[in-house]
């Protein structure tokens, strides 16, 4: 059996969780932080959601499914990239959890990301979140 690894990053925020929680389910929102991707969704449990774009000059197409979502508290997906060289299939399946905690006027938000393959993966994918939180979080408190 492989050793599978996680990616935790936790940010707060200067925003109300419902601020936090548009960031995370509006398209144009996610374009703005996530790198310019295309999020497609219907954003209801069992949805797909779909990620498509640009990476160094490479079209991609990321996918998987919403598992859990609870509106201002938690959406929890499938991941899969076609940058992982690995086969569609579910165990390439990697798991992302965004969980909003509020606190006054402000939010933690924490996302993990389980099923990592490799230490290398994981720490790849911490340094990504932190890239992508720290941009979430200045559209947020605007």
């Amino acid at each position: 059996m492989t050793n599978k690894y996680s990616a935790k990053q936790s940010i707060t925020i200067n925003a109300p969780a419902f601020k936090v929680w548009q960031a995370l389910v509006t398209p144009d929102i996610i374009k703005q932080y996530l790198f310019g991707v295309e999020a497609i969704s219907d954003w209801r449990e069992g949805s797909s959601i779909i990620f498509r774009g640009t990476w160094d000059g490479k079209p991609f197409e990321d996918k998987g499914k919403i598992l859990k979502i609870e509106p201002e508290k938690i959406l929890a997906t499938t991941y899969w990239t076609s940058f992982s060289g690995l086969p569609d299939s579910p165990e390439n399946y990697q798991r992302v959890t965004y969980e909003l905690s509020s606190q006054s006027r402000k939010t933690i938000l924490t996302v993990t990301q389980d099923d990592i393959l490799s230490e290398e993966g994981r720490n790849q994918a911490a340094e990504n979140w932190q890239v992508t939180l720290t941009a979430l979080k200045s559209l947020a408190e605007k």
